[in-house]
């Protein structure tokens, strides 16, 4: 089974001239990661002109497809007919995005197969994570 689920969408990043920007994004789940999602920007759609990660949970996304939700640095709500809007809020400003529902939906639905929703904890190597983390501590 695939451990790792990669999807290409396009991106419409919302400036702030009335024209929306096409950009490529690239979506990512992990089974050994299994409560969240990446969504890596390409060096030419950033301001630092390098890639550009952002990491969040996967239930914020599935729950931003249907109703505004998140406080911090990544809120999603749904967008008219058949757009989600994802925010990424940094201090050097925030990035509004537009991405199709069905593409988010399709992403999500695929890495259900990876994970089941309710059973990523089935998935965490706790023994390993806390290994890595008290590795250096002696």
């Amino acid at each position: 089974m695939t451990l790792v689920i990669e999807q290409a969408v396009q991106a419409r990043l919302v400036a702030s001239v009335p024209r929306l920007e096409t950009v490529p994004a690239t979506l990512r789940y992990d089974r050994a990661d299994p409560f969240a999602v990446r969504m890596a920007f390409p060096p030419p759609a950033t301001l630092e002109g390098t890639e550009v990660t952002w990491e969040f949970s996967r239930e914020l996304l599935t729950t931003g497809m249907t109703e505004p939700v998140g406080v911090g640095d990544v809120r999603v709500r749904p967008f008219g007919y058949g757009r989600t809007v994802l925010e990424f809020h940094a201090p050097e400003g925030t990035a509004m995005v537009h991405l199709r529902t069905s593409e988010l939906r399709r992403f999500l639905e695929r890495s259900q197969d990876v994970v089941p929703a309710g059973h990523e904890h089935l998935y965490l190597d706790l023994d390993h994570d806390l290994t890595e983390l008290l590795r250096d501590a002696c």
